[in-house]
């Protein structure tokens, strides 16, 4: 019985030992944690820095505005001038003096309407030069008074816009006429009536619409119809 006794206790003691080993164990505090809370990771957002608002368009001028109109109708002139807008240009500068050639100013403005130029000087004389938008509307009209200087003219009932041609009436030229020719001739080229003038200070001159052509030859100035 004493040797039983002996065993149990010293299991006891054991049982007790390892209780107390594991309960040192639960106690222990591990590991200090830091009082501070973890801060969560930050980021860095760069901002872009704003684009300038855009600058305000120019003004659109008249010249620009012929020339997109132009570019947008296909409409060309001659290559001398490097935009649209400078061929009116030119037309509304020339037109003050065009007259001082021996040609109306409308009968001079006909003579640059071919191909798209009545187009474009339509589009263009009233933003430019509003001043000879009259002017213009008697040449696409082909309604205007025309001036004869040298050279031949086809005798016509009807004015052809741009033409070197002739209505029939009674046309004068005054001035220092000095070795003035001029003739009326038929169609087919025979003189119907003829005259050279030395010298003279005024020439008078109908033209009759039986006639096929009206010449002048070294006459300074212009004939001009007579009302």
């Amino acid at each position: 019985m004493r040797r039983n006794s002996t065993a149990a206790i010293a299991l006891a003691v054991g049982v007790g030992m390892a209780l107390a080993s594991c309960g040192e164990a639960a106690d222990s505090p591990g590991p200090a944690r830091s009082a501070t809370a973890e801060s969560p990771p930050s980021f860095s957002v760069t901002v872009p820095p704003s684009s300038p608002a855009p600058a305000s368009a120019p003004p659109t001028t008249p010249e620009g505005e012929i020339d997109k109109l132009a570019a947008t109708n296909g409409w060309v002139v001659d290559a001398l001038y490097p935009s649209v807008s400078a061929f009116v240009r030119d037309m509304c500068e020339s037109l003050p003096v065009s007259a001082i050639d021996g040609e109306s100013r409308p009968q001079w403005l006909a003579g640059h309407l071919k191909g798209d130029g009545q187009a474009v000087l339509k589009a263009g004389i009233p933003k430019l030069c509003p001043t000879w938008t009259k002017t213009l509307e008697e040449a696409v009209s082909g309604d205007y008074e025309v001036w004869l200087s040298n050279g031949d003219y086809e005798v016509s009932s009807e004015q052809q816009p741009g033409e070197k041609s002739v209505k029939p009436g009674t046309y004068r030229i005054k001035g220092d006429l000095e070795n003035c020719y001029w003739e009326r001739l038929t169609r087919s080229g025979e003189i119907i009536d003829n005259n050279f003038a030395s010298a003279a200070r005024e020439i008078t001159v109908t033209v009759r619409a039986s006639d096929g052509l009206f010449r002048s030859e070294g006459c300074e100035g212009a004939w001009k119809p007579v009302r």
